[in-house]
């Protein structure tokens, strides 16, 4: 799983049916080795732009859906309210 925030929503008036109905966001990573990496992900649980988020990717994210034939490769599973880090 990796951290990152909600940046931009978007559309697309032509896609596979499989993805018809799903929230598709901008996503930029905020922690990590590839911090700044931009990224297309299934919004399912309501966040919205500006939200910090944590993303599943992967075989995984298609799991969060129930359908390991929609061809997706990130999804939100969580809002993050706050964080603490330890030294």
């Amino acid at each position: 799983m990796i951290t990152a925030k909600l940046i931009g929503n978007i559309w697309s008036t032509r896609k596979v049916e499989s993805l018809n109905g799903f929230k598709l966001m901008l996503a930029e990573e905020i922690c990590g080795s590839k911090g700044g990496e931009r990224l297309v992900v299934i919004d399912t649980i309501g966040a919205g732009i500006g939200d910090r988020v944590i993303v599943t990717k992967g075989s995984s994210a298609r799991r969060m859906l129930e359908d390991d034939n929609i061809p997706v490769d990130a999804v939100v599973v969580g809002i993050i309210d706050e964080d603490c880090l330890f030294e």
